[in-house]
């Protein structure tokens, strides 16, 4: 099979023909159809975290196809099913996270892309319990981008426990900030764009934003702050500069949903202001299962919309270009 292959950190990808994979007992494979391409597939190609993968290894979290064998002892899926293969790829199903509604915060789990190959790739193993059925009304280049973008949005904008008629602001509009807005809207917020570039915030706009902020020519925080302030401030950005001004853009009782991932990226609080106005800060990480297959059904059902180019696996690098260059307007989605 084809697949694009990290073949060490820090280097270019490199497209190879290997063998198929197969599936372990528990495992199916899966015949992919999409694969959304997210910004934390180049964090892991370039080994920008503190836990790096183990190259060579395959990258890709936002996999959509058909399951193509079943291996030993598999009785969830069939042969036939249209899955998503999502970041969390397992967990162990026993720990205190995940019988509550936390398994993307357990310590046992592994990631498709990650830890473990993921889906750029013309074939891919996953676990049978962490696939995702997709609904027939929902096309795989949508489902891949939802796979991981949608549900991030999702997860953030139900931690930042949103409000009817909150003021929202969304710091860097992409992939997933397209949706955060969408998602936001859905829960009877007022939306504010903030983004660097005229382009991302028209696509802000078509994706429901009632109001613009080009960081780039204005300081977004007194922006904002003109503006009364936000209640909510999810930072999406993998700049720490938009996590600061995230925070001081923030009225009394403010929450700060700490999203993006930046390299090294550190953040400097006041404690004095934390306390005297009662602001909170939040980390947000993936989304569940559950979270999926509910974003899915908001899809089918009409209530969100993709923005989105596609390409081929052979223009990997090239995308990966143009996402750090900031070319792609929302998502790119490989199709096989």
């Amino acid at each position: 099979m084809k697949a694009a292959v990290v073949p060490e950190l820090g280097a270019p990808l490199e497209i190879r023909d290997i063998p198929v994979p197969q599936p372990g007992p528990g495992q199916v494979l899966v015949r992919m159809i999409a694969c959304g391409v997210c910004h934390t597939d180049i964090h892991a190609a370039q080994g920008d975290w503190p836990v790096k993968p183990h190259a060579p290894f395959i990258p890709g979290h936002e996999g959509v196809g058909i399951i193509d064998t079943l291996g030993e002892g598999c009785t969830l899926r069939q042969v036939g099913d249209r899955v998503a293969i999502a970041w969390l790829g397992s967990a162990c199903g026993i720990c205190s996270y995940c019988v509550s509604g936390w398994e993307t915060l357990c310590e046992s789990q592994r990631n498709s892309g990650y830890s473990v190959d993921g889906a750029y790739a013309e074939y891919a193993v996953a676990d049978e319990r962490y696939v995702v059925p997709v609904p027939d009304g929902v096309s795989a280049v949508d489902a891949a981008p939802l796979t991981c973008a949608g549900v991030t949005a999702f997860k953030a904008v139900k931690v930042a426990g949103i409000q009817p008629a909150e003021q929202v602001a969304v710091f860097g509009i992409g992939g997933i900030g397209h949706l955060a807005i969408q998602y936001a809207r859905l829960r009877g917020a007022e939306i504010i764009a903030v983004d660097v570039t005229e382009e991302k915030l028209e696509v802000a706009e078509e994706a429901g934003a009632d109001r613009l902020v080009n960081a780039a020519t204005h300081d977004a925080a007194t922006t904002i702050e003109a503006l009364g302030g936000a209640d909510v401030a999810i930072v999406l950005a993998a700049v720490p500069d938009a996590f600061e001004q995230g925070f001081r853009s923030l009225r009394r009782g403010g929450r700060l949903v700490c999203v993006g991932t930046p390299a090294d990226g550190r953040l400097t609080l006041p404690i004095f202001d934390i306390v005297l106005r009662g602001i909170a800060v939040r980390g947000s990480i993936g989304g569940t299962r559950q979270d999926l297959a509910d974003v899915f059904e908001l899809h089918a059902a009409g209530r969100t919309k993709i923005i989105s180019e596609t390409h081929r696996l052979e223009e990997i690098n090239g995308v990966f270009a143009g996402v750090l260059a900031g070319r792609v307007p929302a998502r790119v989605v490989l199709e096989f």
